[in-house]
């Protein structure tokens, strides 16, 4: 998790959303990662998550991550939580809670809907004060008087 809250951090130095993903593999090598990158790439797509779970397909050369674990700063949304499921993803680990966008029991939980054969365990609140803490920063410079934004 420390990796994916240092990668946040890297996301909120520009400019974007603080969050960041990691994917490991069953020996805890990173093999995917990725920082939220939406505003710089014009791709609303390019989610934390996205991005790592992309990295960490193309370093085992293929589409399954079976018995890998993708580490996230945030909660899930619903279009991460089912690339995660789609990749198969053996767990998942996330910091701070989602109740507006959340797909893993914040807002939803789409991990409830895979088949029993492919049922991805998640566990919530890993590091939540520390990606918390960024996240609000950011949304209170955001919302600042003196923000450009």
């Amino acid at each position: 998790m420390q990796a994916a809250l240092t990668l946040a951090v890297k996301a909120d130095a520009a400019g974007e959303i603080p969050i960041g993903a990691v994917v490991t593999d069953p020996t805890g090598r990173i093999i995917g990662e990725g920082w939220n990158q939406p505003e710089s790439s014009y791709d609303p797509t390019a989610h934390a998550e996205m991005l790592a779970i992309r990295q960490a397909c193309a370093t085992l050369g293929n589409w399954r991550l079976t018995d890998c674990t993708l580490y996230v700063t945030l909660e899930p949304c619903p279009m991460c939580a089912w690339a995660s499921i789609q990749a198969r993803v053996g767990r998942v680990v996330f910091g701070a809670g989602n109740v507006t966008y959340g797909a893993a029991g914040g807002a939803v939980n789409l991990y409830q809907l895979t088949p029993a054969a492919h049922r991805i365990e998640v566990l919530g609140g890993i590091g939540d004060v520390a990606a918390t803490a960024l996240l609000d920063g950011f949304f209170a410079k955001r919302r600042s008087p003196d923000s450009l934004h």
